[in-house]
């Protein structure tokens, strides 16, 4: 089917959605006209807030904008740039995840908190302990989550090894594995890590990392959720302008690719999640078509997502692929 347009109404873009109770809610960025040109630390996502958005009915029904529920000038330690976000459950708290760059431009993951999962939400002082990168998913499974993340180019992923930041930021050559998205199971309280980040390795049809130069590998925009016992991995591939995804036996992985979930939108890239409610599954994502093609402004998208009998998820024909040739 054709991607819908969610909420016309403004801008936002990156929606992470989760369902609490009987309503489906959608945690998008909220973008912002700047003056900035677009370069590859992302300086056009000036981010500043977010909103919580939520329907009973995908499809047909209201989507109701429950306004900002956190600013930036609410965040102590935070100066620029709220990208991506996600939000998960735990004894009838709801915590809010978000990376933010610091006063020394830095990206860390943030945490806020609210008793309702239309916030509104309240920061904690300071940045998760040993958090960096952006990009958030949070895996509720079982009593446990595990919360994932990471980005490369302006996600500043590039600037780590081993959870440490190293003196040379540097890319992967292309006959070198690609740098993969982080995974950490969250503690008790779900304010920090219960372990130090491990990296999520993607494999080829033939079972080796794959990489760099590889058009699938990992860019951004991780997001993992389970269908009839798997664990399934989608990312954006950022450059080359797919959302692709893998399958795992484990929320750590590693995740065999098994293809290509959405072709290029309109607009440099393209950000998702997916979900199951009331019994159908949904591709969350967005392009930047209403704007005219601004990729700093972006608009929401839905569309119906289905799988074969082998569990393989089904690409989305959403119709916009062919208009790309009238921007670009």
């Amino acid at each position: 089917m054709t991607g819908k347009y969610l909420f016309p109404a403004d801008y936002m873009a990156d929606p992470s959605v989760k369902v609490f109770g009987d309503r489906l809610y959608i945690y998008p960025s909220h973008d912002v006209d700047v003056a900035f040109t677009e370069n590859d630390n992302g300086d056009c996502y000036n981010m500043r807030d977010y909103h919580v958005l939520s329907t009973d009915n995908v499809l047909e029904g209201e989507i109701v904008d429950h306004g900002c529920v956190l600013d930036i000038d609410q965040v102590e330690w935070a100066n620029r740039q709220m990208w991506d976000c996600d939000c998960s459950e735990k004894n009838g708290k709801y915590y809010l995840y978000f990376p933010a760059k610091d006063y020394n431009d830095v990206f860390h993951i943030g945490v806020a908190v609210a008793d309702k999962p239309e916030g509104p939400f309240i920061p904690m002082p300071a940045p998760m302990r040993g958090s960096y990168s952006i990009d958030i998913c949070v895996l509720a499974d079982g009593d446990k989550r595990y919360i994932y993340f990471g980005g490369i180019w302006g996600g500043q992923l590039q600037r780590y090894r081993d959870n440490l930041a190293i003196d040379n930021p540097h890319l992967p050559k292309e006959d070198e594995p690609a740098l993969g998205p982080k995974v950490a199971l969250l503690a008790d309280d779900m304010l920090q890590f219960a372990e130090a980040p491990r990296e999520i390795v993607i494999l080829d049809e033939n079972g080796e990392p794959m990489k760099h130069g590889d058009p699938r590998r990992f860019f951004e925009a991780t997001w993992v959720h389970k269908y009839n016992g798997k664990y399934y991995l989608s990312w954006s591939t950022g450059d080359y302008h797919t959302i692709c995804y893998g399958v795992g036996d484990s929320p750590y992985g590693p995740f065999t690719i098994k293809g290509e979930i959405l072709k290029p939108m309109i607009g440099w890239t393209t950000h998702h999640s997916i979900v199951e409610y009331k019994g159908k599954w949904y591709l969350f994502y967005h392009d930047s078509q209403p704007s005219g093609g601004k990729s700093w402004l972006r608009s929401l998208k839905v569309a119906e997502l289905h799988y074969d009998e082998n569990g393989n998820i089904i690409p989305v024909d959403d119709g916009s692929y062919d208009n790309l040739k009238t921007y670009y």
